[in-house]
């Protein structure tokens, strides 16, 4: 359960989990030269009060390489920055390119993560979740069809109305198919077939669980909010005093980390049991375990049945990688060991441009899988389309296309 905050009294607040003792802080949850905690949380949470601090101190420590071009008859027509590091289950960095301290925040990337707390809680049993539904709490999905009776099914068996879903419709549905036709048929979208549903759905069946609120869960202060920004900072080895914040696209808060740190939480995800038992984190093998499978065998829930990167990078790579990308051109990998590969690794890169169309986040990852090994030639020509995006004309006909090219350093550093 996560700590009172300075200044609560429990005792006075019934619906605030009780104190409990606080990890230790780790001297990597935030970059050298960068502030460790942000004066009022940071701005943009509701509740939050205090200053902003001035918008140079989140700023990259150097510029990134180029990683993708965008070619239109020889000319290139858009140049895409980010930076890519691979983290070892033993916290070493195996390859990096960039800037491996930028600070980026998780985005939807945090969802495998906050879902613990879920997990922990006995949310599976207590709602008899499927490992389908516990993938689409983790992930962020398209709007289909088969995600919206999903989540309806999730609801129906916990007694809890879709009515308080607060991540709006926004965007909704992803799926071009199936906006298609709801515009047709003069349906309005609703918040159930927003990417985020999954995600807060999971929050309000925690809210039903334990008798908390379940209207403005979405708060900072509560107590299911609270619940998650401990569960983040267990995975990150840090406090919930340390963390930086800010609102997400569906309202609720979100968590910023250097990319290493990020790559870091991916290792685990892809080898919970790697994590040696004196380690703080090792308590949460088991949650992240029954996640990350779920996941993997159920790709379409994570993302899509059509044109979605997480998902079909996992089904052309079955039971080797899981993918969950964040907004802005984050994306994360966990990499299990196998097929050639001695021990897994969690892989995180950031388009500097927040992706490019989508186009430079989809080139770049997959030239990163393949440099780390995790692609046999299989499974990168199934990712052909998202290894070299190409611009179609009027006719149908190719103009232009998205090249990665980068070389990924080998570094053998330890964090």
């Amino acid at each position: 359960m996560p700590p009172s905050r300075p200044g609560s009294n429990p005792a006075r607040d019934p619906g605030r989990p009780a104190p409990a003792s606080k990890p230790a802080a780790s001297k990597h949850a935030v970059p050298a030269g960068r502030p460790a905690s942000i004066p009022g949380r940071s701005a943009g949470v509701k509740n939050v009060r205090g200053p902003r601090p001035p918008a140079r101190a989140l700023e990259p420590s150097r510029t990134p390489p180029v990683l993708v071009r965008q070619l239109r008859g020889g000319v290139s027509e858009s140049r895409h920055r980010g930076s890519i590091v691979e983290v070892g289950t033993d916290g070493s960095v195996r390859r990096a390119l960039g800037d491996p301290d930028t600070l980026v925040n998780l985005r939807s990337a945090a969802k495998p993560f906050t879902l613990v707390a879920f997990v922990e809680a006995g949310g599976v049993g207590e709602f008899e979740i499927s490992d389908a539904e516990l993938a689409i709490m983790a992930g962020s999905h398209s709007g289909e069809d088969l995600h919206v009776r999903t989540l309806q099914a999730i609801f129906r068996r916990a007694n809890v109305s879709q009515q308080y879903l607060a991540c709006g419709s926004e965007g909704a549905p992803l799926d071009v198919l199936t906006a298609t036709r709801l515009a047709r048929d003069g349906e309005k979208p609703g918040s159930v077939r927003h990417m985020c549903s999954g995600q807060h759905a999971s929050m309000l069946l925690l809210c039903r669980m334990n008798g908390w609120p379940l209207e403005e869960y979405w708060l900072l202060d509560h107590p299911v909010q609270r619940l998650l920004e401990a569960t983040i900072a267990r995975v990150f080895t840090t406090t919930p005093e340390m963390l930086v914040l800010s609102v997400d696209g569906c309202g609720v808060p979100t968590y910023a980390f250097p990319l290493h740190e990020v790559a870091r939480a991916f290792a685990m995800l892809a080898d919970p049991a790697a994590v040696p038992a004196s380690d703080p984190r090792s308590s949460l093998a088991e949650a992240l375990v029954r996640i990350r499978d779920a996941m993997m065998a159920n790709p379409e829930m994570v993302a899509g049945s059509r044109n979605r990167l997480d998902t079909s990078v996992m089904k052309a790579a079955p039971g080797r990688i899981l993918a969950k990308g964040g907004a802005e051109g984050l994306r994360g990998f966990a990499v299990l060991a196998g097929e050639g590969r001695a021990t897994a690794s969690g892989v995180a890169l950031k388009i500097e441009d927040g992706g490019g169309y989508d186009r430079a986040a989809s080139a770049a990852s997959v030239e990163t899988l393949r440099q780390v090994g995790a692609l046999d030639p299989a499974a990168l020509r199934a990712l052909g389309r998202y290894h070299r995006p190409v611009a179609l004309d009027p006719r149908g006909e190719p103009a232009g296309y998205a090249v990665a090219e980068f070389e990924l350093a080998p570094v053998g550093e330890l964090l």
